[in-house]
């Protein structure tokens, strides 16, 4: 899997650009870098890619610009944003423009290649699976990351997203711990990926909302209940 998958990257630095590049490519990936803004919305629209990692301040055109860019070309590929920021603010603004994950600089190269391969996994995962479910008038395709509603138009969707669906449906009606889902979905459990899925259950509630007799109820200090 590593040795074919292509990481589009996106830092400034020279000297952590070269060392993380570096690394990565030892890992056997390959890594596609841009140094700002402008060439990297260019460079996106002229290839393929498995995987983003975005840093955040660039010259031109912010990271953030950048991932509004890439979702309304592809709404399924990971992005893993990579910043000095470490306001709460800054972080929820990255996950509300489509992020799937946030490293915050230093960063440890060993934890970014853990966080990249968990996200190849999964995609490589959710390809071979071809499970398709039944949410009240919606057609949820894990293996696809599409959800439609009474055979209309797929609405695409990231894999952050439909993991998330995914457990809540394969435990509908029934409470799900936060640390649970937190686990199952991003791999750990911790304070600021707390957040994170209270960000990815709005999504999800707003892409549901045009069935009534739908509802993901937050149980207060315990976690999340899709009801229908």
């Amino acid at each position: 899997m590593a040795s074919k998958a292509k990481i589009f990257y996106v830092e400034d630095d020279t000297t952590l650009s070269f060392v993380t590049q570096d690394n990565l490519e030892i890992q056997g990936y390959d890594v596609v870098h841009f140094a700002d803004g402008p060439s990297a919305i260019d460079g996106f629209k002229n290839g393929e890619y498995d995987i983003c990692v975005l840093d955040v301040m660039l010259p031109g055109v912010d990271g953030y610009e950048v991932a509004k860019n890439i979702r309304e070309l592809n709404s399924q590929i990971p992005i893993i944003f990579l910043t000095a920021k470490s306001m709460k603010e800054d972080r929820l603004l990255g996950l509300r423009l489509g992020a799937d994950d946030y490293m915050v600089k230093p960063f440890s190269i060993e934890e970014l290649i853990l966080k990249i391969e968990i996200f190849l996994k999964r995609k490589f995962i959710s390809n071979a699976s071809t499970k398709v479910f039944t949410v009240g008038k919606y057609r949820f395709n894990h293996a696809n990351l599409t959800l439609s509603l009474d055979g209309a138009k797929d609405r695409k969707m990231t894999q952050k997203e439909t993991d998330l669906l995914k457990v809540l449906l394969e435990q509908k009606n029934t409470v799900i711990k936060r640390e649970h889902i937190l686990e199952q979905v991003w791999g750990e459990n911790d304070y600021f990926l707390g957040r994170s899925l209270d960000v990815f259950i709005s999504r999800l509630r707003k892409y549901l909302s045009e069935d009534k007799t739908l509802s993901i109820e937050n149980i207060h200090g315990v976690g999340f209940r899709l009801n229908g």
